[in-house]
């Protein structure tokens, strides 16, 4: 038997909009696609569908409804020009990382030309996402270290890095990489930055599934931003970069972080892509100021 698609996909539509989801289409184009096991490219050709395959559908479609992260259904997520493979337990990457992750690749850029492969940090790797872009977008001009506190996220990175060169190592990051003080030319990161009391306003699919580790950071959303200062003041060598992401609200408490360990000049905040104020960037002091 065979069940025609326009009424699925239109049922299905219905279903994610009463749901709230921002984008029922897309969603329901890719589910379909993904029962079917095609490209969704080449949902337009497709008039019908066996009845197993209507029946997954309509069981992703109900999960998605429910706030499911679609990036959970398909198993993937998309970071710029990589595909990672993401599930319960990490962080899933947002577009908004990607604008921090080009900045980064523009610093590095010339430094992969004019020194030795610069050294580069990822701390609070998640998925390994950044690490991974920037190994595909500077392929064999950088070494690169990601590292995440969480075991069952760093299982992921693993998974994402293992066909590159990157170092993936488990801990906190406080107190990682103590063999490349003053050596790094880079550290970047996406660390948890929500305040604690924020936690009804985070949407369905990123507070019931991202991990809390992930998100949350304290009162005022910045307890993992002042650790992870500290600890690229320790790892970087002079005259290197830090940049790291924060929330649309702390375009001025997160730089003003930096500001304060006084080891870093030029702290700098950036736009993303909506003009909301995203990520910091500094350059490492020779000596931080008494």
């Amino acid at each position: 038997m065979s069940r025609p698609v326009r009424p699925l996909l239109a049922y299905a539509v219905t279903e994610l909009r009463d749901a709230g989801i921002e984008s029922p289409e897309q969603d329901a184009r890719v589910l379909l696609s993904l029962a079917c096991d095609i490209e969704p490219a080449r949902l337009p050709l497709l008039d019908a569908v066996t009845d197993d395959q209507a029946d997954l559908f309509e069981s992703m479609v109900i999960l998605r409804a429910v706030r499911t992260p679609l990036q959970h259904l398909t198993g993937r997520a998309y970071f710029r020009h990589v595909e990672l493979a993401v599930g319960p337990g990490v962080f899933v990457p947002r577009p908004e990382t990607e604008v921090m992750t080009g900045w980064a690749i523009e610093q590095l850029r010339p430094m992969a030309w004019e020194m030795q492969r610069p050294l580069v940090v990822e701390l609070c790797a998640g998925s390994g996402a950044i690490a991974k872009a920037l190994y595909d977008e500077l392929p064999r001009r950088v070494r690169l270290h990601a590292v995440e506190l969480s075991e069952d996220a760093a299982s992921w990175a693993l998974r994402n890095l293992r066909d590159t060169s990157v170092e993936v190592h488990v801990g906190d990051m406080a107190t990682a990489l103590p063999e490349l003080d003053g050596t790094v030319d880079l550290v970047i990161a996406n660390p948890p930055y929500i305040p604690l009391d924020a936690y009804e306003s985070v949407p369905p699919e990123v507070r019931d599934h991202d991990p809390a580790l992930a998100l949350f950071s304290g009162a005022d959303g910045l307890d993992a931003i002042r650790v992870l200062v500290r600890t690229a003041t320790r790892l970087l060598k002079p005259g290197g970069l830090l940049c790291f992401e924060h929330a649309d609200a702390q375009g001025e408490s997160a730089p003003a972080v930096v500001t304060a360990a006084g080891g870093f000049s030029a702290v700098r905040d950036h736009p993303d892509l909506t003009g909301r104020p995203r990520f910091v960037t500094a350059v490492r002091r020779l000596a931080a100021r008494r």
